[in-house]
């Protein structure tokens, strides 16, 4: 009978250096590209996030950030001109910056309790 021990019997002969750069090729392999956005999804946003801000409603914002897209869920504070950034406060009544160019996507979400 044969007893494969997988991966186990490599790792002895592979220098640590080796073994970091294969992880950090599997990280790397996780990468998201940022997506661009057009004219019709940018005037969308911002009719969403005008009417958010006016009726004071829950948004969920999608956005890229180190990489890969997060997701937030609340209450858009304000618009700061200035850095041109979102202050978004979620139900934990945390503050997330989120600059405008980093926004893949926003929607108005229902009341969440």
């Amino acid at each position: 009978m044969i007893r494969d021990r997988g991966k186990i019997k490599w790792t002895s002969m592979m220098l640590p250096e080796h073994v970091k750069l294969l992880r950090d090729w599997v990280k790397e392999d996780q990468y998201e590209t940022k997506r661009e956005m057009d004219e019709q999804q940018l005037e969308l946003m911002n009719e969403t996030i005008s009417e958010a801000i006016e009726f004071n409603q829950f948004v969920t914002i999608t956005y890229y950030q180190n990489r890969k897209y997060e997701m937030v869920i609340g209450k858009i504070h304000y618009w700061d001109e200035l850095t041109q950034k979102l202050h978004v406060i979620d139900h934990f009544e945390e503050v997330h910056r989120i600059p405008i160019t980093d926004i893949a996507d926003i929607r108005l979400t229902d009341n969440i309790k």
